[in-house]
């Protein structure tokens, strides 16, 4: 007697999981937050909006063409900013460095100072780079001296977490080789850490450095140095087509940095380069 043949019965399509309590909550405080802003907090009124489209023409009407009288300082201002920008992105990965070493549970030397590093980059990383400016001009003064440290630090919270991060995924067998052959802690670093994370860190750091150069403009409206001061006060004095003119090169320097960042990285990760 054969055997007798079954068909497997057909697959029910996949259902979604019910949401749990904690979800359900997260959605409706989600919610709420959403109305409230909509409603009483940012107050987004779409009569407003349709006014402001119409004075952004306004300001388009009044800044085209562009006024290049005024080049000479505009470009001088654009390279303080840039300064500034690889300035502060230098010294920061250069801390962070350190710091992450300190911050990777891995090879941290103490529990205390890996606390004490984490808490570090948990500070450098949640005050704004904004607030930071403002914290630096009072500290040192006008000027781009402020922004070049507001600059470090923040880049100090943004490499020093994902140098981190890329330490901690390192295989733990690579160190414990080393450590066998009696390396030492830097020996450790030098021989095992470095060369494996070299790439990673090397892509944080331009990311960090496209992130200046947009920081460096901002840090300027609040008296740090750079662009931002030029841009600030011809949008005070209604000169729209000055403003528009530094404008158009804030944004020819940052799509090039991202260009250059961009092509960096591909070289390290060994990509092929696109036009």
């Amino acid at each position: 007697m054969s055997p007798t043949l079954t068909r497997p019965e057909a697959a029910g399509p996949a259902r979604l999981r019910r949401p749990s309590l904690f979800s359900l909550v997260i959605v409706l405080v989600a919610g709420c937050l959403l109305i409230h802003g909509w409603t009483q907090g940012a107050k987004v009124d779409p009569g407003s909006l349709a006014i402001g489209t119409l004075r952004l023409g306004e300001f388009f009407s009044d800044a085209i063409p562009p006024d290049a009288s005024r080049l000479g300082p505009i470009l001088k201002a654009l390279l303080v900013t840039i300064e500034m920008a690889l300035l502060g992105t230098i010294l920061g990965v250069l801390l962070s460095l350190p710091l992450a070493a300190l911050a990777a549970r891995n090879i941290s030397p103490h529990w205390t100072l890996y606390g004490a590093a984490r808490g570090v980059i948990t500070v450098c990383r949640s005050i704004p780079d904004l607030v930071w400016g403002l914290i630096f001009v009072v500290a040192v003064g006008l000027g781009p001296e402020a922004g070049v440290l507001a600059i470090t630090v923040d880049v100090m919270g943004f490499c020093g977490r994902f140098f981190a991060e890329s330490i901690e995924d390192l295989e733990p067998g690579r160190l414990e080789g080393l450590r066998a052959l009696g390396a030492s802690r830097v020996g450790v670093l030098a021989g095992g850490v470095l060369p494996a994370c070299l790439p990673p860190f090397v892509t944080t750091s331009m990311f960090a450095l496209e992130s200046s150069v947009r920081s460096s403009v901002v840090l300027g409206l609040v008296g740090a140095g750079g662009i931002g001061i030029e841009l600030a006060t011809s949008m005070t004095l209604l000169r729209y087509d000055e403003a528009f003119t530094i404008i158009l090169s804030i944004l020819l320097v940052v799509v090039a940095f991202e260009r250059l960042s961009a092509a960096i990285r591909r070289r390290v990760l060994g990509q092929e380069d696109y036009p």
